[in-house]
C-alpha cells in the first residue's frame, strides 16, 4: 500500500491556476498534490550574446526552492554565494524541456525565462515545474500574439509535460511524493511531448539495479500520467 492509499497508477490532484502574477506575461501556480510551483515567463528584447543576428529566439529557465518550502528552513542560495549542483541541474532540465517544443526561428530574437519558485516540495518539483512552465510560456506566446508579435501556434510545436515514476516496496508506482520518493528502491522523471516524443528520462536504482521489465513499467505508467497531464494542459488554455 502507498503511504498516500493511491493505486499504483493514480496521480495525485493536479491544478493549474493561470495568471497568478500580475506582472508577468505568463505564469501558472501549478500544485501536484502538496507540491506547489509557481511559475512565471518574462519577455526580453534580447538574445544571449552568442544569438545576437542569427534570427533566433530563446528559451531559458531558472528555478529555486523558498526557505521554508520544506520541513526545516533552507539556506537561501543567493545567501552562499552561488547555486547549488542541484538547482543547475533542474533548471537546465527545465529549459531544455521546453526548448524540445519551441520553434526558435519562429520566435525571433526574443528570450523568455521561465522562472521555477517551489512554494511547497513534496516530492516531484523538477515535473511539476515543467509541466507548468508549458502554461506560463503558452500565456506568454498568446500575450505576444496579442500585440502582433509573433503567431503562437507557429511558435509552439507541441505540449511537453513531466511526471515520476517509481519501485516502491517492489510496486511501479506513478507520481511519487517524498514520503515515497525518500524510501523508492527505483526513482525515474519522464519528459514527453503531447505526441508521445521522448525528450528526456532520468532514472536511478538507488538499491538493487531494476530490470528492463520494470523499466517498461514505469515507461508505461508515465505514458499514462503524461498523457492526462497533457489533456489537463490542453483544457487550462483553452
Amino acid at each position: 500500500m502507498r503511504p498516500s492509499k493511491r493505486e499504483p497508477d493514480e496521480m495525485r490532484a493536479v491544478s493549474f491556476e493561470r495568471g497568478f502574477s500580475k506582472h508577468a506575461e505568463g505564469s501558472c501556480l501549478v500544485r501536484f498534490g502538496d507540491t506547489h510551483v509557481l511559475c512565471t515567463a518574462s519577455l526580453e528584447e534580447r538574445v544571449p550574446p552568442w544569438l545576437r543576428n542569427s534570427g533566433q529566439g530563446w528559451v531559458t529557465a531558472e528555478y529555486g526552492m523558498l526557505p521554508r518550502s520544506t520541513g526545516d528552513r533552507m539556506r537561501r542560495e543567493a545567501s552562499s554565494g552561488k547555486q547549488g549542483g542541484r538547482t543547475l541541474e533542474i533548471q537546465r532540465l527545465i529549459g531544455r524541456s521546453l526548448r524540445s517544443v519551441v520553434d526558435l526561428q519562429a520566435l525571433g530574437e526574443k528570450q523568455i525565462t521561465i522562472d521555477c519558485d517551489v512554494i511547497q516540495a513534496d516530492g516531484g518539483t523538477r515535473t511539476a515545474a515543467i509541466t507548468g512552465g508549458f502554461i506560463a510560456l503558452s500565456d506568454c506566446l498568446s500575450w505576444m500574439e496579442a500585440r502582433q508579435m509573433v503567431s503562437r501556434d507557429k511558435v509552439l510545436k507541441d505540449h511537453v509535460a513531466a511526471i515520476s515514476c517509481g519501485i516502491y516496496n517492489g510496486t511501479p508506482v506513478l507520481d511519487l511524493d517524498y514520503a515515497e520518493d525518500s524510501a523508492a528502491e527505483t526513482d525515474a522523471n519522464f519528459v514527453m511531448t503531447g505526441k508521445g516524443g521522448i525528450v528526456e528520462i532520468q532514472g536511478t536504482a538507488e538499491g538493487e539495479p531494476f530490470s528492463e521489465d520494470e523499466f517498461a513499467a514505469l515507461m508505461g505508467l508515465a505514458r499514462k500520467g503524461i498523457t492526462k497531464l497533457v489533456d489537463m494542459q490542453k483544457m487550462a488554455i483553452s
